[in-house]
């Protein structure tokens, strides 16, 4: 998938989990971006990518592209350095987020992720579509629509107490 869909994969699954806990949305939504984004450090030309070429060149030279960054491993390592130095619960809860929804949207491409790593096995979705395809502008356009849906009761809470 596309950085931008990535973007709105994370914003979505940001705003849904907003909708069953009492964590600040718009910290969650900033986090889950960043998150969304994190993943792809893995390849020199992601947004993430292009923001921090020597440390993406070094990782992708250490594990390829959608292996270890896109794995159950990262996440746990991550979540374990978020909870062990970040003391803001939604911040770590919106960038795990935002991992856990680039994994997923990736597992929906041809190529899957390596979700076990180090087993080397690629996991994908029964579905698949290829990464820029129209059929991905679909997922975004739908993932656009669950955004909006997600954040209409926040935004009503907002403009009634404002």
């Amino acid at each position: 998938m596309q950085g931008n869909t990535h973007i709105v994969g994370g914003i979505t699954a940001s705003l849904a989990f907003a909708q069953i806990s009492n964590d600040n949305p718009f910290i969650l939504v900033g986090a889950g971006v960043i998150g969304a984004l994190l993943p792809d450090i893995c390849h020199g030309g992601s947004k993430i990518g292009r923001k921090f070429p020597i440390i993406s060149k070094s990782v992708n030279m250490l594990f390829g592209h959608r292996s270890f960054t896109h794995s159950l491993l990262f996440l746990f390592l991550v979540a374990l350095l978020l909870h062990t130095f970040v003391p803001y619960e939604p911040v770590t809860a919106g960038i795990l987020i935002g991992m856990a929804s680039h994994i997923f949207l990736d597992m929906g491409t041809k190529k899957g992720v390596k979700l076990f790593f180090p087993v080397t096995i690629s996991i994908r979705l029964p579905i698949t579509t290829k990464t820029g395809s129209k059929a991905e502008k679909v997922v975004f356009m739908m993932l656009t629509m669950l955004s909006v849906f997600f954040s209409y009761e926040i935004m009503m809470n907002l403009i009634q107490n404002f």
